[in-house]
């Protein structure tokens, strides 16, 4: 059994953010996750459907890995990434770092891991590693998902090279401080308007505050597009909910991270920017809420009132990006 000492193995809600929290704490450098959210720039929506898809695709961050290495950027650190389509190679690639005494991150499909509760592929889902034995990879995830889990290395082996949307050939990474590290309280502000400007000039309808808006129109008619709705819309609201897709966590993990700006800095900007994501987190669970219940119940009368709260959050969401680019 190989282990690497003094990691702490805390879980927390969001994927990426859990294990760069693992992989940085360990570096020396404790940052709440609302701060590595942030920080990262993590904030952003796309409303994806088409012919091919069995449901539509809502998200509520940038796509997977983008806040690592907008936060590795941000920070200076130095991102160490492997990538091969080789089994042999890719086990090299995550046990070497291991051995050497440094957890590892690594993106792959959740599908394949044996304590993952919800047998759904997802190929941009990120945990850190921090040991293994002759039989198991020992790993952090979430909070949801149990924090310090363990799970076969075959299984493991499979989740690192699943192909498919999202997906990243057997990625693994390490993070490494700078020799003399800048203030991170010096980056936020930066970081907080390169969010806010992605986010308002996202270039196609699907995305940002357009997205929303997109979403707004499409959500009404989800009773017709499901499949089988009431699977697939309570599965969509507590993916929104608990999962992010959506938006309902990652408003509130904005949400929480402006609220420690305003704890940094006195702004008045960053005030109303807190106060108006608070209000679309809290809109974002109803949105969740009443699409659970359309799902259950069969009446589009729920989906038709999350249209409007859904045509509402796209207008505080740009009023308050529109206050946060201007910081």
């Amino acid at each position: 059994m190989t282990i690497v000492k003094d990691v702490e193995a805390r879980g927390t809600h969001h994927c990426e953010t859990t294990a760069l929290g693992v992989l940085l704490r360990h570096e020396g450098l404790d940052l709440s996750e609302p701060m590595l959210f942030g920080l990262g720039s993590g904030l952003s929506f796309v409303y994806w459907d088409g012919k091919n898809m069995a449901f539509p695709f809502l998200g509520g961050r940038v796509r997977p890995f983008d806040l690592t290495r907008n936060l590795a950027a941000r920070l200076g650190l130095t991102l160490t990434v492997k990538e091969t389509t080789s089994p042999r190679r890719a086990w090299e690639n995550v046990a070497a770092p291991i051995d050497a005494g440094r957890p590892v991150g690594l993106q792959l499909d959740c599908y394949h891991l044996d304590y993952f509760r919800s047998r759904t592929h997802f190929g941009g889902h990120v945990v850190a590693m921090y040991g293994y034995d002759e039989h198991d990879a020992y790993l952090v995830d979430t909070e949801q998902q149990g924090g310090a889990v363990r799970t076969g290395l075959a299984g493991l082996a499979l989740a690192r090279a699943e192909r498919g949307p999202m997906t990243a050939r057997n990625r693994s990474f390490t993070v490494t401080l700078p020799a003399r590290p800048s203030s991170w309280q010096d980056r936020i502000i930066p970081a907080v308007r390169d969010c806010a400007d992605a986010f308002l000039a996202a270039p196609i309808a699907n995305l940002g505050h357009r997205g929303i808006e997109k979403a707004g129109r499409q959500v009404p008619g989800w009773l017709l597009r499901a499949g089988d709705p009431r699977r697939d819309l309570p599965r969509a609201a507590l993916l929104m909910e608990k999962g992010g897709t959506g938006g309902a966590l990652f408003r509130a993990l904005y949400r929480d991270f402006l609220d420690e700006c305003t704890l940094l800095f006195d702004d008045g900007g960053l005030r109303t920017g807190h106060r108006l994501y608070a209000e679309a987190a809290a809109l974002w669970t109803d949105v969740s809420a009443l699409i659970a219940k359309a799902g259950e119940s069969g009446d589009a009368g729920y989906l038709q009132r999350a249209g409007a709260v859904l045509h509402d959050l796209s207008r505080v969401e740009k009023d308050a990006m529109r206050v946060l680019r201007r910081l």
